[in-house]
C-alpha cells in the first residue's frame, strides 16, 4: 500500500505583486499560488509560435490547430534584428507584422504573451540583437545609459504596435516578458520594465525567466520556469543528459540549472525567487528540442507528454511549451539569423530549420506529441479551475536520487479533500523505469481515509496518468475515485479514458446501483452509500447511464485522437483516426494523407454534413470525399476518402560524394562545427524531379527523405531553402511553399554529406554509423489534403 496524508493548502498571498488588473469583470491578477481571471482560478495552457518564422498566410490555420490542441494562450518572441536590422529603419510588414499577428490571435479566440526582449535568444543570431547593437561598444544587457538609449526607440515602436491590444481594453495580450535568461541583473530588469511602462506597454502580468537561480527583483515579475526532455546545448557526450532525469520525478523543485548554462559566464548570484510568493508557472516545457550540430537528440512523443503531465502533478499552475509550433529562420536579411559558432555562440544551428521536434512541425506537420498533449489539455480545460490552487503533496516514499528507477513515482494535488493522483513510470534515454504490480494507494486526511482501487492493479513501465478522487460531478454526484483520467464534460456527459491498460473502476456516491445502465458496466452496491462500477470494455460505446448523469469511458487510442470544441452550435467530441481535426464554429477543418481516415462526431450533427473545398491553388479540384458510415457507439461515423494515386519523386544523383566534411571545432566551448557552404563541394547532389501535377489538390506536398549521413541542405536554383542535421529522423520539406517556382522549371537539388564516426558529434548510439556513411534509403512525396466539413442549416 502506497500511503500519503492529505493536507489543505495554505491561504495564498494576494495583492503583493506589482502587477495585475484592478477592475473589470474579466480582470486578471496573480496570487502566490495561482492566477485568477474573472474572480475564478485560471490555469492557462500556452504554446510558443514565432510569427516571423512562419508564413503570414498560414498564421490563422496554425493558430486554429494550436487551439484545437488545447492551447489557449500564444506566446511569441520579438527578435530585434527582424524588426530593426538597420538602425532607425523599422520593419513590421509581411511576416514581421506583429500587430496583424496579434489581431489574428484575437480572431481565433486566443490570448497572447509577447516576449519583447530586447535580448531574446530563441537560437537567434546574437540573441536577436542587430549587428549595430551587438557591436555598439555599449555594455549590453545592463543599465549602461548608452545601451538603454538604443533600447528606448525600439520599445517605443513596439508600444505603437501593441496599442489597444491589451486584455484590459478587450485585446488578446495578457502578459509581457522582459528580456530572457538574465540571471544577475535585477536592477536592469526593473529598468527595462519601467522603460516599457513609460512607453505605454501596459499588460496585466509581467514575466521573466527564472531558471539558473536567477536573481529577479522581488514581486516585479512572475518567474517562469523550463523543463526539457533532452539538452542539445550540452556537450556531445554519449547517452542521455543525466540532469534531465529530474523532470520525470514529482518534486517541488521548479528550477533547471542547465537551461542556458552554456551561455552563463558564471553561477547565478542569487538563490532564485522566493517560491512562496509566486505560482508555479512555466514558459519552456519542451514541446521537443532543436538539434545542434554537435548534439542531436531524437525525441519520442511519450518523452514530451510524460514530462508535461509530471509538471502538472508537481504543482504547475501555468503550462507553457517551447516550441509548440516549429518554424524556419528568417532568410530575407543581410546576414544569417541563426545562432552559430561564427557569432561567438557555443552551438551551431541549422541555417534555415527551426523545427524543434515540435508537436506542430516546421511546415505544420502534426506529430504524435500533439495528440498526447491535447489529452492533458482536455483535462485542464475541464478541471483546471479546481486544480490550479491545489498544491503538490508528495508521499514519504520519495525516490533516492536521480538514478532511482525502482521507486514508484506518484504524488497528489489536493485541496485537502478532493484532488487528483498522478503517477509516472516513463523516462527517456533508454532508461526504462520499473513496472509495479499489486498497487493500491491510501490517502489519509480530514475527510477520512480513502483506499483505491478496490483490488490491486499493475502499473506498467511507460505509463503516466492522473486519476481523480472525491471529484464533484454534475448533478450532485461525487466520483470517489476512478482508475481512469478525466477528458471533458459535455453538458450531462462526463468523458473519461482508460489509462495504461489498467482496468477501469469507478466508485461513486450519490448514485444508486439500480440506476446504472450500460452495455459494458457492472454495478455493485458497496453498502455505504457508494456504488462501484466496473467498465469491462472502454470505447466509443461504453456509455453509462446514471439517471440524469452519463459517463462515457473511452479507450486510450480513441481518447488521444479526440478534439473538443464548439462546432455547429454546440460543444462536441470529435475523433479523427488518421485525420487532423480542427473545430472552428461552423466548420470542421480536416487534413489527411493519401490513405484518408475516419471521423467520429458526438453528439451527432442534426443536419446533413458535407465537404467544402479549401483550395490551395488555381485549377485544384476538391481532393477529399466524405461518406456516411453509420455509427460507432454513441458517435456518428464518417469515412474520408483521399486520392488513391500518390505522386512520385525522382532522385537523380548528379554529383557523387567525395568524403565527409573536415572536422573543425569552434566557439567558446570548442564544440564540433557544422560544415561550411564550401564543404558541400564534397557532398553528393541529387536533383529532385517532380511532375507539376503532383501538386494537384495537395494542401502540403512533403518531400520525405529517409537517409543516413551528417548534414544536408536543399537548394532551389542555387538558393538555400531547407537544411537538416541528421539524427535518425526523416527529413521533410514542404514543396508547396515553392510550388510556383517548381512548376515553372526551377531546379531543386539536395546536397548530402556523409557521417564521420570520428566526429565529436552525439547521435543516438543505436543509430551511430561505425564507418563514414552516406545512405539514401528512400525519397517519397507525401501529399496532405485539406477540406472543411460543414453541416447544412
Amino acid at each position: 500500500m502506497h500511503t500519503l496524508t492529505l493536507r489543505p493548502p495554505t491561504t495564498p498571498l494576494n495583492g503583493h505583486l506589482r502587477m495585475g488588473e484592478s477592475e473589470g469583470p474579466d480582470r486578471i491578477y496573480a496570487t502566490s499560488t495561482h492566477l485568477v481571471r474573472g474572480d475564478r482560478p485560471w490555469f492557462p495552457v500556452m504554446g510558443e509560435i514565432h510569427f516571423t518564422r512562419y508564413p503570414r498566410d498560414s498564421w490563422r490555420e496554425q493558430l486554429l490547430s494550436m487551439r484545437a490542441g488545447g492551447i489557449d494562450v500564444v506566446s511569441t518572441y520579438l527578435f530585434w534584428h527582424h524588426h530593426e536590422e538597420n538602425r532607425g529603419h523599422f520593419r513590421f510588414d509581411g511576416n514581421r507584422d506583429l500587430r496583424a499577428f496579434l489581431q489574428v490571435v484575437a480572431q481565433c479566440g486566443l490570448d497572447a504573451v509577447v516576449r519583447i526582449g530586447p535580448w531574446s535568444h530563441g537560437e537567434a543570431r546574437y540573441g536577436g540583437f542587430p549587428e549595430w547593437v551587438q557591436h555598439s561598444g555599449t555594455r549590453t544587457r545592463t543599465d549602461d545609459p548608452a545601451y538603454l538609449e538604443l533600447v528606448q526607440p525600439y520599445y517605443a515602436r513596439i508600444s505603437t504596435e501593441l496599442d489597444g491590444l491589451y486584455h484590459a481594453r478587450g485585446g488578446p495580450i495578457v502578459a509581457v516578458q522582459i528580456e530572457n535568461e538574465l540571471y544577475d541583473q535585477p536592477e536592469h530588469l526593473c529598468s527595462l520594465k519601467h522603460m516599457a511602462q513609460d512607453a505605454g506597454i501596459t499588460p496585466a502580468l509581467w514575466t521573466a525567466t527564472a531558471w539558473g537561480m536567477a536573481d529577479l527583483p522581488a514581486d516585479e515579475f512572475l518567474p517562469l520556469y523550463a523543463g526539457y526532455p533532452e539538452s542539445p546545448w550540452d556537450d556531445a557526450h554519449p547517452g542521455w543528459a543525466r540532469h534531465n532525469r529530474r523532470h520525470y520525478f514529482f518534486t517541488p523543485l521548479r528550477d533547471d540549472h542547465t537551461v542556458g548554462a552554456d551561455l552563463r559566464r558564471k553561477s547565478a548570484a542569487g538563490q532564485g525567487p522566493a517560491l512562496d510568493r509566486y505560482p508555479y508557472a512555466t514558459c519552456e516545457l519542451g514541446g521537443g528540442v532543436q538539434v545542434t550540430y554537435h548534439r542531436r537528440p531524437r525525441i519520442a512523443a511519450d518523452d514530451v507528454a510524460a514530462l508535461a503531465l509530471t509538471k502538472i502533478g508537481c504543482g504547475s499552475a501555468w503550462q507553457g511549451y517551447y516550441m509548440y509550433q516549429g518554424g524556419s529562420h528568417v532568410m530575407d536579411a543581410a546576414t544569417t539569423m541563426q545562432e552559430s559558432l561564427d557569432t561567438g555562440y557555443p552551438n551551431d544551428l541549422p541555417v534555415v530549420s527551426y523545427d524543434f521536434h515540435a508537436p506542430l512541425g516546421e511546415y505544420g506537420q502534426v506529430r504524435p506529441a500533439y495528440g498526447l498533449l491535447r489529452l492533458q489539455h482536455h483535462l485542464l480545460a475541464a478541471a483546471g479551475r479546481e486544480l490550479a490552487p491545489m498544491p503538490l503533496v508528495a508521499p514519504d516514499e520519495t525516490p533516492e536520487g536521480l538514478d532511482d528507477r525502482d521507486t514508484l513515482r506518484w504524488a497528489v494535488r489536493t485541496d485537502g479533500t478532493s484532488g487528483m493522483l498522478f503517477a509516472n513510470t516513463h523516462q527517456p534515454g533508454g532508461e526504462d523505469l520499473a513496472a509495479h504490480s499489486g498497487v493500491r494507494f491510501r490517502l489519509d486526511g480530514p475527510a477520512g481515509p480513502l483506499e483505491l482501487p478496490t483490488h490491486p492493479v499493475d502499473i506498467p513501465a511507460g505509463a503516466y496518468f492522473a486519476w481523480p478522487f472525491r471529484w464533484p460531478l454534475p448533478g450532485g454526484a461525487t466520483l470517489e475515485w476512478a482508475t481512469a483520467q478525466l477528458v471533458t464534460v459535455l453538458d450531462d456527459t462526463v468523458v473519461l479514458t482508460r489509462t495504461a491498460g489498467i482496468p477501469v473502476e469507478l466508485v461513486l456516491s450519490g448514485v444508486d446501483a439500480d440506476s446504472v445502465k450500460g452495455p459494458h458496466a457492472t454495478p455493485e452496491d458497496l453498502g455505504d452509500g457508494r456504488t462501484r462500477v466496473r467498465v469491462e470494455a472502454p470505447g466509443t460505446d461504453a456509455l453509462i447511464e446514471l439517471g440524469a448523469l452519463r459517463l462515457l469511458v473511452l479507450d486510450e487510442d480513441t481518447a488521444r485522437h479526440t478534439a473538443v470544441g464548439n462546432l455547429w452550435g454546440t460543444r462536441r467530441l470529435v475523433v479523427g483516426h488518421d485525420l487532423h481535426i480542427v473545430p472552428d464554429g461552423d466548420l470542421l477543418h480536416i487534413e489527411c494523407g493519401p490513405d484518408g481516415g475516419s471521423l467520429l462526431v458526438h453528439p451527432a450533427p442534426a443536419h446533413p454534413v458535407g465537404l467544402r473545398d479549401e483550395r490551395t491553388g488555381p485549377g485544384d479540384s476538391a481532393p477529399l470525399r466524405l461518406r456516411e458510415a453509420g455509427t460507432s457507439g454513441v458517435f456518428a461515423r464518417f469515412e474520408i476518402d483521399a486520392p488513391a494515386d500518390v505522386p512520385k519523386a525522382g532522385l537523380v544523383e548528379v554529383t557523387t560524394v567525395t568524403g565527409p566534411a573536415p572536422q573543425r571545432v569552434g566557439g567558446p566551448l570548442h564544440r564540433a562545427a557544422a560544415p561550411t557552404a564550401e564543404d558541400y563541394a564534397r557532398a553528393a547532389a541529387f536533383r529532385v524531379d517532380i511532375e507539376p501535377e503532383a501538386f494537384t489538390g495537395a494542401h502540403r506536398l512533403l518531400l520525405r527523405l529517409d537517409w543516413v549521413g551528417d548534414a544536408a541542405r536543399a537548394e532551389l536554383d542555387g538558393i538555400l531553402v531547407a537544411d537538416q542535421y541528421w539524427n535518425g529522423d526523416p527529413w521533410e520539406i514542404d514543396l508547396a511553399r515553392h510550388r510556383d517556382a517548381l512548376t515553372n522549371g526551377a531546379e531543386l537539388v539536395l546536397k548530402l554529406l556523409p557521417f564521420d564516426p570520428a566526429a565529436k558529434v552525439y547521435v543516438p548510439e543505436d543509430l551511430r554509423p561505425t564507418e563514414p556513411t552516406l545512405r539514401v534509403t528512400s525519397g517519397s512525396l507525401v501529399p496532405v489534403y485539406r477540406s472543411a466539413v460543414t453541416a447544412a442549416g
